[in-house]
This record gives C-alpha cells, sequence and structure tokens, in this order.
C-alpha cells in the first residue's frame, strides 16, 4: 500500500521470421519487415532533429540474439500503472491511469508515496492518466509534464513537484500547456517525450475515428512536436502546425536512438502492429494502410507483428536495440537496428511470465524500468500485480 509520508530525496521465444527486402502488401507480409520505404516528406529547410536518417559508417551493429535477465521487483502493488520517469538519483514517478494520481518508488527499497491528484483527470477505458516526463530544465525548475484525458480532450499540463510538502500535496496546480486532441473510450495515444532537441513530443491516438488520422489538420492519429510551452516546434514540416509525422492508429511508444534518430510502436486492428522509423511530415498509412503496404507515398514499418503477438506500448533504446512492451502479446521484444532498419529479427522474451507489459524505460548501462499492466481491466491480475521491474537487456 502507498505510505503516506515525506517523499525522500532523490528460454525465449524467438520469432522464426525471415528477412525481406522489399515492399509488399499489408495483409500478406511476414511479421518481420524488411528496409523502410523512402517515400515521404522532409522538414522544411533540412532534417528536424529527431528525424530518421542514414546511419554513418561508424555505427556498430548490435548482435543478432540477445538476453533478458529479471533482477527484481522494484515495486509491487501498483493500480493501473501506466507512464514511468526517472527522477535525478534514481527513484522513479509512475501514473495511476484510473486513480490520476502520481507515485513516487524509492529504486532502493520499493517505498511508495503519493505526490498527490491530478486535478481535471476523466478515466474512462482507455483514457486517464497516461504518459509522464521530466521538463528538460528539471533541475531548476522541477516540473513535471502529463498527458491526460479530461472530460473534453486529451492535453497535456505541466505542474511543479514540491518534495519538501506532505505527501499528497507535493503536486501544484496544473498549468496546461497543450489541449484540444481528441478523445475516445479506446484510441487516446498518451506517450509523451522531450527529445534530444529538448523539443516536446507526444503520441496521439484517432480515438475511434479513422479519419483523422490522414487528416493534418487534427490532432489525432498523429505523433506531435512542440516546444515546452506547448507552441509548434521549429522545424516542423507543416508550418504553424505541432504535426510531425500522420497516419498513425495509436502511438504509445517514443525512443531516439544515440543518432537523434526517432522511433515509435504503433497498435494495430487485426492484422499489424508497427515498430516504426519516424521521418518529419511521413505518412504511416492508417487507415489505407495496417503493416507494410505497396502503396506508393506510405512509409513502411520496419518491423511488424500479429496482434495477439504484440498490441505495442511503450519502447526504450539501449545499445543499438529496441525494447518494446507489449501488451495482449505479454512479452518484452528485442528488435536489433542498423540504422534504421531491424538487422535480424525480432525475439520475445518474458512471455507470459509477467503478463501484461505497458511501460519499458531505459534505466542506465544495460538496464531498463519495465512496468506491468494487469489491473487496467483487460488483464488477469496476480498476487503483487502491478510492478515495476529492473531488467538486464543485451
Amino acid at each position: 500500500m502507498i505510505v503516506r509520508r515525506r517523499a525522500v530525496p532523490a528460454v525465449l521465444a524467438a520469432a522464426t521470421l525471415l528477412l525481406t527486402a522489399g515492399c509488399s502488401s499489408g495483409g500478406g507480409g511476414l511479421p518481420y519487415g524488411g528496409p523502410s520505404s523512402a517515400a515521404g516528406s522532409s522538414a522544411a529547410g533540412g532534417t528536424a532533429p529527431g528525424a530518421a536518417s542514414a546511419p554513418g559508417a561508424t555505427e556498430s551493429v548490435p548482435p543478432a540474439t540477445g538476453s533478458v535477465k529479471v533482477l527484481r521487483t522494484v515495486a509491487e502493488g501498483l493500480k493501473s500503472p501506466w507512464g514511468l520517469a526517472p527522477l535525478p538519483g534514481g527513484d522513479l514517478l509512475v501514473s495511476d491511469r484510473d486513480d490520476g494520481t502520481i507515485v513516487r518508488i524509492d529504486a532502493r527499497t520499493g517505498g511508495k508515496t503519493e505526490l498527490g491528484t491530478v486535478s481535471g483527470v476523466s478515466p474512462a477505458g482507455e483514457g486517464g492518466l497516461l504518459g509522464l516526463a521530466l521538463s528538460p530544465d528539471y533541475a531548476s525548475d522541477h516540473m513535471i509534464y502529463a498527458y491526460f484525458t479530461s472530460a473534453s480532450d486529451n492535453r497535456i499540463v505541466r505542474m511543479l513537484y514540491d518534495e519538501h510538502k506532505p505527501a499528497g500535496e507535493q503536486l501544484g496546480a496544473p498549468d496546461t500547456v497543450f489541449r484540444g486532441i481528441p478523445k475516445g473510450f479506446i484510441h487516446n495515444g498518451g506517450r509523451i517525450a522531450f527529445g534530444p532537441d529538448k523539443m516536446l513530443y507526444a503520441g496521439t491516438g484517432e480515438s475511434g475515428e479513422r479519419g483523422l488520422a490522414q487528416d493534418k489538420k487534427s490532432l489525432g492519429g498523429k505523433i506531435l512536436r512542440m516546444t515546452p510551452e506547448g507552441a509548434p516546434a521549429p522545424g516542423n514540416p507543416f508550418p504553424g502546425s505541432p504535426v510531425y509525422s500522420y497516419g498513425h492508429r495509436n502511438v504509445q511508444g517514443l525512443a531516439w536512438d544515440s543518432r537523434q534518430r526517432l522511433f515509435a510502436s504503433e497498435f494495430g486492428q487485426d492484422t499489424w502492429d508497427e515498430l516504426n522509423a519516424i521521418k518529419p511530415g511521413g505518412n504511416y498509412g492508417w487507415p489505407e494502410a495496417e503493416g507494410r503496404s505497396s502503396t506508393p507515398g506510405l512509409q513502411n514499418p520496419l518491423a511488424q507483428w500479429h496482434t495477439d503477438e504484440a498490441s505495442p506500448s511503450g519502447i526504450a533504446w539501449v545499445h543499438g536495440v529496441i525494447w518494446m512492451a507489449s501488451l495482449k502479446g505479454q512479452r518484452l521484444w528485442r528488435v536489433p537496428l542498423r540504422g534504421t532498419d531491424a538487422s535480424a529479427p525480432p525475439q520475445a522474451f518474458l512471455t507470459g511470465e509477467y503478463g501484461r507489459l505497458r511501460t519499458v524505460v531505459a534505466a542506465g548501462g544495460d538496464k531498463v524500468w519495465l512496468v506491468t499492466s494487469n489491473t487496467d481491466g483487460r488483464g488477469k491480475p496476480k498476487a503483487g500485480d502491478d510492478r515495476v521491474l529492473e531488467v538486464r537487456v543485451k
């Protein structure tokens, strides 16, 4: 249970898949996709930070196969956990989707302290308090950013975190940074992250209205890029717009590699889930295509999976590998990269061992934080659920 106190300072299931190099139809391709399409727009004035770009000659390629070892359970007894943000010093902030609260976890002892409730959260279905991110200037401004579903929309707010106040009263009033993202009972997106360029990125869903994904004037079914204050970021592909890429169904994973290239995971409908290398202005196909397609102008995923094997949420990049948490698939996928292409078939780990996996965050070195999601209304909770795990990955 959560202690209300003053906060303390700070054998694998490998996919038997084949490599391919060309395009195929979205309904008949292999779960492992070949090189992504070169078609698509680029940012005005050149490649924007976070854009996919060709690898350099000295870029190393990770081993084709890897390993995973769960080192320990950091914390358990969490309810509907969704977002995770590591604090300076090592402790973790975790959002509770359904209660709208943020909890601080002592990464050494597993002790939990509730910061407070985020006002304005209106949870229902897949909506609620979702992604978390720390300000790029957190050391000086102590701001926490959160993506949540309100009564009218999905929005992004920032709040002052004052750990010197009593537990439960440490969150300042939400300051709305960005609003108007379509909400629905499903497909609310929700992942936010600051990129290497210190711009704020958000993965959104099309809220169950497919047409929004192709409408560049809509904020649904997009990856958005904005300043920390919520204005369209300089260098965006569509002038005056926060839209960075479009044609997405429901984006819940964002991660950058060491060369500032952006990758994103995306839920498919009935056939293919996707891992994409994101290009500024790129059209990722939904609803015209699900998975790989031969349609000109659409970006193809670098890897794809049947939906019962994945249903991907969070992703993390560690030493040339994308690690992807899967909900329905109940496994952690390893995707080694060569530049912005997969260099070997994906491998699955932890299949069925911890149930649904929601969030994976790089923890430094060869480790990640992994958050389960069995109390979200779709899982089958076991004693101790939900948990944060410390995992060694290679």
